[in-house]
């Protein structure tokens, strides 16, 4: 099946295995809010170790949320249950729908995402916390094709390059990426 503008549901697709959906294509990732009210003085090695500990938990967010967007891409599934375990609005819907967009004009993605994020900032003290990531992205081998013929999509190739997402923790506790753009005219 063809696609009448493939450039258009491409560009956002290509986003999906990239960082998600939507983010790549205009949105800015959400910044914390501003910071809590003023706290007792907090140990130095203990506000470390919080620091530390939050920076893994949005780690481990940021690993679930590219298997669970890959899993889901590869079904062509965009209610795939692990989504919803690593992802939070918007970027979760921003998700969905572009998994959708890609079932409706035939296409799913195929091959390995390579990834490699470090955690650039920690925002213990802002309403909701949050974590910023920096990842270096490889998705050559990572391709969107047509489900029935197995060819590539026009127009989708990728190489590497930068993509920043955040984490953030909700009330109950999980830290889920709630944000995300690929940035595919910053080579790493």
């Amino acid at each position: 099946m063809r696609a009448r503008h493939p450039r258009r549901w491409t560009a956002c697709l290509v986003a999906l295995a990239l960082l998600g959906t939507g983010t790549a294509c205009g949105a800015d990732p959400e910044r914390p809010g501003r910071a809590t009210a003023e706290r007792d003085p907090v140990d130095p090695e203990a506000r470390k170790a919080d620091e530390a500990a939050a920076g893994k938990a949005a780690l481990a967010a940021y690993a679930g949320y590219l298997n669970a967007s890959r899993a889901a891409s590869a079904r062509s599934d965009p209610h795939h249950p692990d989504l919803a375990k690593y992802l939070a609005d918007p970027l979760l819907t921003r998700v969905r729908l572009a998994i959708r967009e890609a079932k409706e004009h035939g296409a799913m993605r195929t091959g390995k995402l390579v990834s490699d994020p470090t955690v650039t900032v920690v925002s213990l003290d802002t309403v909701p916390a949050a974590v910023e990531i920096q990842d270096c992205l490889d998705a050559t081998g990572y391709k969107l094709v047509y489900a029935k013929t197995r060819k590539v999509v026009p127009g989708t190739g990728a190489g590497r390059h930068l993509a920043t997402a955040t984490a953030t923790r909700y009330p109950d506790g999980r830290w889920l990426i709630s944000a995300g753009v690929a940035h595919e005219d910053q080579p790493c």
